[in-house]
């Protein structure tokens, strides 16, 4: 089945590392809100369907903490896939010289991007499970290894604002440290040896499209600064240069009350991201403020984007704002904010020195309580949350639909982790110790992941490298 563009994200118990677990006192049990993903066995059954390598497939995986380790189990399903079409087409298993050309064209062909920005974890959101230091030395592992066996289609990390937005900040704080957590991985990629023009296209960025105006030019302020920095000071070349990103329309401005009235506000925020030439985008199901999206409300946001551009004439021609009095002087107001927010970071010892202080949070923390202060006074009109409310009061849904696994469905994956783990329990202590000596002697762990995944459970790597890596702990 051929997919133009496949969104994955996980449940909490895969966010935090763990396998799931039945028993309900245990944290590491069964979840409902995402796909839950354990073993390569459950990787394959997630993807069966789709051919993760034909051209017109793009996968995006919303995973942090673990991403390596998920990111290798899906190398290997697309890897897996490519073997068994060769056993179909062939009628007989591939030479070991043939396996290693399987694995070599699918990692130059695969398509997507891997979350992965551990840095956005600490500032905005809480799935660090590793240190900040064995994190980073891992994100530069798999970059490492994208560039000596040329994964060139394949983002290594989508650097995220959106969820430092979700966390409470405001557009300017969102640019700023999403564009300072760039050059950070940046710095720390130069630093392993590694050449920019080599890694640079692997960098992708995710940004929030809220209300506020400063999202009207938020695109063109981090292409322009990004293009800057990375033709002044890097000496990148052209595509380097050209910085691609990704937008989602708030979350955060999202309400239950007056539920309809979200697609309204989803409509603008998404007009001014095409208008804005977003590399791709995602619009939010009007009742995601409630529960996981239904089928209904997930075409209707679907419907926001195709209307736009199928139908909408002006989204028809590029950059159609361009040269217009308030873009252009928006523009030059949010880098100009930016830059003086870049000067504020680099006072306090750049991106991670002022996550040692707290800097970062601290700040996403006081906008969140002005921005809901605002809401609460009424100084931020709402539309049918603050201000216009119903006169008849909100009206109850007749029946609500709730997406939740159902008990086939879990029990079927505490299976498959049972028999994952019966089948590898001769090899997974052996492949768990060379993991482990991997971080010791400093060795490319990404590399030995791609073995590891093959035998070993996602909670029983998190524990290995526990062990070596460290596990994080918030700075207080």
């Amino acid at each position: 089945m051929p997919a133009k563009r496949l969104s994955t994200a996980f449940d909490s118990v895969t966010l935090y590392g763990h396998d799931p677990d039945p028993r309900p006192d245990i944290y590491g049990k069964v979840g409902n809100s995402g796909v839950s993903v354990a073993t390569l066995d459950d990787m394959k059954v997630l993807y069966s369907g789709f051919d993760l390598c034909d051209p017109s497939t793009s996968v995006s995986m919303t995973i942090n903490g673990p991403a390596p380790t998920i990111l290798a189990m899906f190398f290997n399903t697309a890897i897996d896939q490519q073997i068994d079409k060769f056993r179909a087409d062939n009628g007989r298993e591939p030479t070991d010289t043939e396996v290693a050309k399987i694995k070599a064209w699918v990692l130059a062909n695969v398509r997507g991007t891997v979350q992965a920005d551990i840095l956005k974890e600490d500032q905005g959101q809480n799935t660090c499970i590793f240190s900040t230091e064995f994190s980073l030395k891992v994100m530069g592992d798999i970059q490492e290894y994208f560039v000596h066996h040329n994964v060139r289609n394949f983002y290594s990390v989508s650097i995220s604002g959106y969820h430092i937005a979700e966390a409470g900040a405001n557009p300017i704080s969102q640019l700023a440290f999403t564009l300072a957590n760039g050059f950070t991985y940046v710095e720390a990629y130069l630093a392993r040896g590694m050449h920019i023009d080599d890694f640079a296209p692997n960098l992708s960025f995710f940004f929030s499209n809220g209300m506020d105006p400063e999202y009207t030019v938020l695109g063109r302020v981090a292409r322009r600064i990004w293009a800057v920095a990375m033709r002044d000071k890097y000496g990148a070349n052209e595509r380097s240069q050209k910085l691609k990103y990704h937008i989602q329309t708030s979350g955060r401005s999202l309400h239950a009350q007056e539920i309809a009235f979200n697609d309204i506000r989803t409509t603008l925020q998404a007009l001014i991201a095409i208008y804005d030439n977003c590399n791709s985008l995602h619009t939010n199901a009007y009742d995601e403020a409630i529960t996981t999206p239904t089928e209904e409300s997930v075409r209707r946001a679907m419907a926001i984007q195709l209307i736009i551009n199928r139908e909408w004439g002006l989204a028809k021609n590029e950059n159609p704002n361009q040269g217009a009095f308030i873009i252009e002087e928006l523009t030059e107001l949010v880098e100009e904010a930016v830059l003086a927010e870049f000067e504020r970071i680099a006072e306090r010892g750049g991106v991670l020195g002022a996550m040692e202080t707290g800097y970062q949070r601290g700040k996403i923390q006081d906008e969140s309580l002005h921005y809901e202060m605002l809401k609460h006074t009424g100084e931020l009109p709402i539309i049918g949350v603050n201000t216009f409310r119903n006169p008849h009061g909100d009206p109850i849904p007749e029946s609500l639909e709730l997406a939740r696994s159902t008990e086939e469905e879990k029990q079927s994956q505490l299976q498959r982790l049972r028999d994952f783990h019966a089948r590898h329990a001769h090899e997974a202590p052996a492949m768990l110790q060379r993991l482990k000596q991997a971080v010791i002697d400093n060795r490319n762990v990404f590399e030995v992941l791609m073995d590891a995944v093959r035998c070993c459970s996602l909670g029983q790597i998190t524990q290995a490298l526990f062990e070596v890596g460290g596990q994080y702990r918030r700075n207080m």
